[in-house]
């Protein structure tokens, strides 16, 4: 296999051909669930266990048809169970792609970010502090590389690296992490030939994880389950002991309990997890674990970095000073020589194949870009804001380039009183406008590089300024959050100034109120609460204070949500409850820290993913509200006209025929439902608050006693008017049908009954139940097997008006501030 270029790279036809050779750098995709698997758990289920029972009791009573009906009520719950699997699989998977890790290669020339999965033997690939190794290789280049190998061999400590080393020590290895340092490395393995073999699988935990939410559901199951066993043994034993019909008794108590268990919790739980994740991946917001979904709607303090998510992070070199002359940089802008020898030292100090994106605006100023070989850096660190680039010159001089925070470098420099000062002036001043600035020195060293950039012998040059527009949607978004109740908190490491400039442009809350990292040192931990709650803007914060501040908030009880890039941004990231990645300049480990990561860093995806999140919750709610609501009246029409001395009116066919209806309603039309028009009017929902409390069910379970009333009515007045049983069944579920449309079109909307969202699909839904129930009445044979006569056209109008008033009843208290509460509509408090 021919070497690639070490100074080019693979040009994109040449990495194809290996692509397509070598395969893809991930190991094979995990099997998915087949027919097989999924039909076996479906048949583990009780819904199902009792729908087998029920067949069988049929058929032992020679009733064939009967059977064999449930039998394919039976497979029909198979194939709606396969839909919704696969409808969840494939969100999942789209997911998968879109996190899929990235990787810096060299391509003709050119630094590139690629998925890691189409990096191929040959490929130059860019280590850089905090980046994921992608693929096996032998070293090229390195400058104090360090690399975590803890994930081969067990050992946290960090190991050296250098190119042509015996053994590991020249190598790199896939799924390993760089520490420290930048490197250059030519892959070898790729994929399944690695050491590890663990790349891309980073989100193999999604759809698993099990969150609080999921956990309250579960519990609610198995409460519903347990009364349903219950009420179904008594209804038995009743039927059974008192009036000796073990047979009628058996059915009519498995009806009930079909009846009573809410099956659909879990799969409401699943569906909206898996399409609200996918969902928020389409407007660019990477959900890596489920329970974020459940925190997004109650998060009530947003704290985000300047740079890339309220900015454009494209950075240009707007503006140089070197102390004699400042000028704004245009296409003509005549420099002066010391200008032209500042923005060369400042073109030195930036990292060769950098991703940094002032190192790139330095390295795109044409005529400035050509630069002897680089031989070693002394990189910034927290205590100390600059770095140093050391280049070869002759008679082994070093020549030195140094650029960072222009109080950092001037320090350095030895710079007296009166001249500190004036650079803090200057710099003041370009950082009041905007401009992120940098100071600039340099120096010349006979032999090695000193071990700290304290022992150079550095003379300040001036200042560089950059420019970095504020995102055209900040404003909004910025606007928006605050009408939701969202409190913005910009940290950054940039300059106080320049960090004033961008709040006042975005809208923030109290924008000239700056604390520096210097200043929240010194505070004590009660001063640095009252600090962290007033205010709007922190500047030159250091990792370790931005886990402060996170930690400061959450014990006022706020929900934090946290944006961060670098590797010292982890701990707050994980600290956080809504951790936010950046996708594009983040390290692998802030990624892998963070549950939320920004496709594309911008904080109006922060502000969208709020949004999701509330919408989410708030129709889970709707949806849960609406399975207790309609589990009701089917149980009480089940076991109801038994206690008065009826026959039965419900059997195990007739609650299967409505389940056929639930089950779509509750997976697409609910989960479909856009927002609520005030939904990012209200206040941050409590983070305590259940999905469905007491308050909820006591409202769902009075909506079903409402309905249930409505189609007994109906039920009572076909028994006095003396139709036969199979007729006063009839109108009964004409009643129950035209109630359950009813119900779902009122829950759908806190404001008026209609379905906004997938109108079409509630309409194909409605449609189909309608016309599956016409089919059961005026199709002979099927209104044999269901036990159902031909109602007068009268009887069947009267059925379907007690039906749709009875669905429609939330309607006359939706106006009520108490009810508005119940169904998640939080009021601000005055």
């Amino acid at each position: 296999m021919p070497s690639s270029n070490k100074l080019q790279g693979l040009d994109e036809a040449e990495a194809a051909r290996r692509l397509a050779r070598f395969g893809r750098n991930e190991l094979p995709p995990p099997l998915r669930r087949g027919l097989g698997r999924i039909a076996a758990q479906v048949m583990t289920e009780p819904m199902f266990l009792l729908l087998a029972l029920a067949a069988g009791a049929y058929l032992v009573l020679g009733e064939p048809a009967e059977g064999s009906l449930l039998a394919g009520f039976a497979v029909i719950t198979i194939g709606l169970v396969v839909v919704q699997e696969r409808r969840s699989e494939r969100a999942l998977e789209a997911l998968r792609a879109l996190g899929a890790p990235m990787a810096v290669v060299l391509r003709e020339g050119a630094v590139r970010r690629v998925p890691a999965g189409e990096v191929v033997p040959g490929d130059i690939i860019v280590l850089e502090e905090g980046s994921r190794v992608p693929a096996d290789g032998p070293l090229l280049s390195a400058q104090s590389l360090r690399v975590d190998e803890s994930l081969l061999t067990g050992e946290s400590v960090p190991v050296d690296k250098q190119p042509g080393a015996a053994g590991d020590e020249g190598e790199v290895a896939a799924g390993t992490l760089v520490v420290s340092g930048t490197g250059l490395a030519e892959v070898s393995r790729t994929g399944a030939a690695t050491r590890t073999g663990q790349i891309g699988q980073a989100l193999g935990s999604i759809g698993i994880e099990s969150t609080r939410l999921q956990r309250d559901t579960v519990r609610l199951v198995r409460m519903f389950g347990l009364l349903a066993l219950a009420v179904s043994l008594s209804l038995l034993l009743f039927h059974g002991l008192v009036r000796g019909e073990w047979v009628q008794g058996l059915l009519s108590s498995i009806a009930l309990a079909m009846a009573m268990l809410p099956e659909e919790f879990p799969l409401a739980l699943a569906v909206f997890f898996a399409l609200g994740a996918w969902r928020l991946a389409r407007v660019g917001v990477l959900v890596r674990r489920a329970a974020v979904v459940e925190m997004l709607g109650a998060a009530t303090v947003l704290c985000v970095d300047k740079t890339g998510t309220l900015t454009e992070n494209r950075m240009r070199v707007a503006w140089l000073d070197d102390g004699r002359q400042a000028s704004r940089l245009g296409s003509a802008t005549a420099l002066s020589p010391g200008q032209q020898a500042l923005l060369r030292t400042a073109v030195l100090a930036s990292r060769t194949h950098s991703m940094d994106p002032m190192d790139r605006a330095l390295q795109a100023m044409e005529g400035h870009g050509a630069a002897p070989a680089e031989t070693a850096h002394l990189p910034l660190t927290a205590e100390l804001p600059a770095m140093s680039v050391a280049h070869a010159g002759e008679a082994g001089l070093l020549r030195i380039a140094t650029k960072g925070a222009p109080e950092a470098v001037a320090r350095l420099c030895g710079l007296s009183a009166a001249e500190l000062e004036a650079v803090h002036v200057r710099a003041s001043d370009a950082a009041a406008r905007g401009l992120r600035v940098l100071g600039v020195a340099e120096a010349e060293v006979q032999g090695p590089l000193p071990a700290s950039q304290r022992d150079l012998p550095l003379r300040w040059l001036g200042l560089v300024g950059f420019e970095d527009p504020l995102r055209a949607s900040v404003p909004a978004a910025v606007a928006e959050a605050r009408e939701a109740g969202l409190r913005v908190v910009m940290l950054t490491g940039d300059f106080a100034p320049t960090a004033r400039a961008i709040a006042r442009q975005a809208g923030l809350d109290a924008p000239d109120d700056v604390l520096l990292g210097d200043q929240l040192a010194a505070l004590d931990d009660a001063a640095f609460a009252r600090a962290a709650a007033a205010t709007g803007v922190f500047a030159r914060v250091r990792p370790e204070q931005k886990l402060r501040l996170v930690e400061a908030l959450k014990a006022r009880g706020e929900v934090v949500a946290m944006t961060g890039d670098g590797v010292n941004d982890a701990p707050a990231l994980k600290s956080a409850h809504i951790g936010i990645a950046m996708g594009k300049r983040g390290t692998d480990v802030a990624r892998e820290a963070a549950p939320l990561v920004l496709v594309e860093e911008d904080f109006g995806l922060i502000v969208a993913a709020v949004r999701q999140g509330r919408r989410i919750f708030d129709n889970l709610r709707k949806v849960m509200l609406y399975i207790v609501a309609i589990h009701v009246p089917i149980a009480g029409l089940a076991v109801l006209p038994l206690l008065l001395g009826f026959p039965p009116l419900l059997l195990p066919a007739h609650v299967v025929l409505i389940e056929m209806v639930i089950d779509p309603m509750c997976s697409v039309t609910f989960e479909s439902q856009p927002d609520e028009p005030d939904l990012m009017q209200q206040p941050p929902r409590p983070l305590g608050e259940s999905l469905v409390g007491g308050l909820q069910l006591l409202l769902a379970s009075g909506l079903g006693a409402v309905l249930l009333l409505a189609c007994l009515g109906s039920y009572l007045l076909a028994q006095a008017d003396g139709l036969p049983q199979d007729v006063v069944r009839t109108l009964a579920m004409l009643s129950l049908t035209a109630g359950n449309l009813a119900l779902v079109a009122s829950l759908s909307h806190r404001r008026g009954a209609w379905v906004r969202g997938n109108g079409r699909a509630y309409v194909a839904i409605a449609a189909g139940s309608a016309l599956v129930l016409a089919a059961c009445i005026f199709v002979p044979a099927l209104r044999g097997l269901f036990d159902f006569g031909l109602p007068a056209p009268g009887d069947a109008l009267r059925a379907l008006a007690l039906g749709l008033a009875g669905g429609l009843a939330l309607e006359l208290f939706k106006p009520l501030a108490r009810v508005q509460r119940v169904l998640g509509r939080h009021v601000r408090a005055a």
